[in-house]
């Protein structure tokens, strides 16, 4: 039975100037702190930035890889996940992952997740 992860990858501020949805995403962001993706994974959270990085499709030809992560990503940010347990279901992993991303904006991070 697989676990889930949830990861942060920091992204280049770049995203916030040039990507009108993520800005409309996050009214919050003054500038200051990072802009960041959190995801979830039942890999490991190094493999999944691999995945995003490369434009990873799947063996049914569904590219996996977020664009924004993709064009964006510069490195995974273990500080702000490690003290979250591996989860059991797929569904709890996402509740998290939503959990995390919305704790991260009202803490000023822009935040991008699905």
């Amino acid at each position: 039975m697989p676990k889930y992860h949830i990861y942060v990858i920091e992204l280049s501020k770049r995203v916030f100037t040039e990507n009108k949805r993520f800005r409309e995403a996050n009214p919050q962001f003054n500038g200051v702190l990072e802009c960041l993706y959190v995801g979830m994974t039942s890999k490991t959270p190094k493999e999944r930035f691999e995945q995003h990085k490369t434009g990873y499709v799947n063996t049914k030809g569904h590219n996996l890889s977020s664009s924004i992560v993709k064009k964006y990503g510069s490195y995974l940010r273990p500080s702000l996940y490690n003290h979250i347990e591996s989860i059991p279901t797929r569904a709890e992993a996402l509740k998290m992952e939503e959990q995390l991303a919305l704790e991260l904006r009202r803490k000023k991070y822009a935040v991008w997740f699905n």
